[in-house]
């Protein structure tokens, strides 16, 4: 999977088939018995604990009720911590792969074509989204194709089950205790039927996939019904998606950013969202757009911001700002590059220019031993999670300099043995 990036996915094939293994894990410790009492414990939770919060947050009895009678916990979902079990181990040994394994083109290729047909579909739709968030219509249905492939993923949960069993027995309890109540209100405001509320394992809901404390914030109702249903209405799902973006600060008029080719004598080191420079200054080292494309005149006294997501073993870019408020959507590098791909992908369809490299195999675990030594010398990892973030890329770049390598700002076999 996509952890080592931080990747919030929504490649439910894989999420299935980790809850389905966690779920025959749970039997062994945790008998019929066992079983039945914590039934009970969370229905007297459900009643007690739950409907106080929630009644003081506005939730009237009725949608309570409605919300929660005949609930039961869902003993197949991952990340489960029943009272008195031991806390489910952190999936630290992952196998490591490169970032193009993300990128796979047949999907890519598929999700493109589809695209195409939507925009068509929705055109007039988009006409109007676009003219009043600003956010260009090829980035909302990327998302949109993404997170719920255009609508036709529901995510296979009954979300009210799922949040209320990850609140009472996950291992983030007072996260998805929040995630829940929100929910709640969603169904006090009379947006959704519980029953029609469905959603991935984590809650995240509807063709946009947000979890219900978006949904409250960025929701919108777009065809005037007088609901914000991102179930069931491509407009509310499209418009949502785009306010998402314009409240997080998408700048109209740009794009999300540059393929390009960096010499060698710049240093990948120089990555980050707090190293930006201008696109004329970035273009004056060197840095050139591939395959001979040029700069946009009105880009270069415009701020930029190198981005090697597999340091010099793969493709690199300048990012605008607006690659950035694709994180706010979801906070991996890798996430927000394959909808910038994807959306480019509609006009014109093509990979990367630049292939992604192979760097051995080594997994999480190592990551995080190559992290602690890194810090120890004293370099900013971004925090030791196994994650290969900018922040840990530019270490390593930064180490390989003062050891007299030459700099690929990302990990592979052999500098994890050096690093051991």
């Amino acid at each position: 999977m996509e952890a080592l990036f931080k990747v919030r996915s929504p490649v439910r094939l894989v999420l299935a088939l980790c809850a389905c293994l966690l779920a025959s894990a749970l039997p062994c410790s945790t008998s019929a018995q066992d079983r039945a009492a914590l039934e009970r414990q969370f229905r007297d939770w459900l009643a007690g604990d739950l409907w106080q919060e929630a009644s003081a947050q506005g939730v009237s009895r009725h949608a309570f009720e409605r919300a929660t009678n005949g609930l039961a916990l869902d003993w197949t979902l991952p990340d489960l911590a029943p009272p008195g079990a031991p806390p489910p181990e952190a999936q630290r040994q992952a196998e490591f792969s490169s970032p193009g394994a993300y990128f796979k083109e047949s999907r890519l290729t598929q999700l493109a074509a589809i695209g195409r047909r939507q925009l068509a579909t929705w055109q007039s739709t988009l006409d109007e989204i676009e003219r009043r968030y600003g956010v260009p219509r090829r980035i909302v249905v990327a998302i949109w194709g993404r997170e719920s492939a255009f609508g036709s993923a529901d995510g296979g949960h009954h979300a009210m089950r799922a949040l209320a069993t990850l609140a009472f027995m996950g291992r983030r309890k007072a996260f998805f205790r929040r995630e829940l109540v929100a929910a709640l209100q969603i169904v006090e405001a009379g947006h959704i039927t519980p029953e029609r509320m469905k959603s991935s394992w984590a809650g995240a809901m509807g063709q946009p996939q947000f979890l219900p404390s978006m949904f409250l914030d960025y929701a919108v109702d777009h065809d005037g019904d007088g609901r914000r249903d991102i179930w069931g209405s491509v407009p509310d799902a499209l418009a949502s998606i785009a306010n998402h973006l314009a409240r997080h600060g998408w700048q109209a008029g740009r794009d999300w950013g540059f393929e390009v080719d960096v010499p060698a004598s710049v240093s990948c080191a120089l990555e980050g969202p707090d190293r930006g420079k201008p696109i004329g200054e970035w273009a004056s080292l060197g840095i050139a757009r591939v395959a001979g494309r040029t700069w946009p005149e009105a880009e270069l006294a415009r701020e930029g911001f190198l981005l090697m997501p597999a340091g010099r073993h793969g493709p690199a870019f300048i990012a605008t700002a607006n690659f950035y408020v694709l994180k706010s959507y979801n906070e991996s590098d890798l996430y927000a590059l394959y909808i910038g791909n994807l959306a480019d992908r509609f006009s014109t369809d093509r990979p990367f220019v630049a292939p992604w490299g192979k760097v051995g195999r080594f997994n999480r675990g190592d990551v995080r031993r190559m992290q602690e030594r890194l810090q120890a010398m004293g370099h900013d990892v971004g925090g030791v999670d196994g994650l290969v973030g900018y922040k840990t890329r530019r270490s390593i770049g930064a180490w390989q300099t003062k050891a007299g390598l030459a700099q690929t700002c990302f990990p592979d076999t052999d500098l994890i043995r050096r690093l051991r």
